[in-house]
């Protein structure tokens, strides 16, 4: 069953992801999984490119969110650079990606001896001119 986006903060998470897919299939990664979810924490996207897995993080902003412009204001934060989404990868959000992708790469043995890494994808989304930037983070430590 496809996950339901209903706020406006969901969808503009969703059309982040659906970028972000689109962006990692250009660039040669095949696209395993999208939201695998488990009770403790999910993981927005599961990729392999060369042998090695991928378990990546998606954030999105856009400037049409209110949400966001409300965060900048409570963050002290501008929008022109001070504020990355990066930031909001807290440990717990951290201990509960780690503790999903241990699920997943128990419930999957052809990866036992598999390299994999988590990545970070912030798409910068500009819905009123249909645009959209990507930045890769790569190798986050867990």
């Amino acid at each position: 069953m496809p996950k339901v986006f209903t706020s406006k903060t969901q969808k503009i998470g969703e059309i982040g992801e659906n970028i972000a897919e689109k962006f990692l299939v250009k660039h040669n990664f095949i696209i395993l999984e999208r939201n695998y979810t488990k009770k403790w924490g999910e993981i927005d996207i599961i990729a392999k490119k060369e042998n090695k897995l991928y378990f990546i993080e998606v954030k999105s902003v856009s400037r049409e969110t209110k949400e966001m412009d409300i965060k900048n204001q409570i963050n002290n934060k501008k929008e022109d650079g001070e504020y990355r989404p990066e930031d909001n990868m807290h440990p717990w959000k951290l201990k509960r990606l780690s503790r999903t992708i241990q699920t997943y790469l128990l419930s999957k043995k052809e990866y036992d001896n598999t390299e994999w890494q988590v990545d970070l994808l912030v798409v910068y989304l500009d819905l009123k001119n249909r645009n959209a930037r990507v930045r890769v983070v790569k190798d986050i430590i867990l």
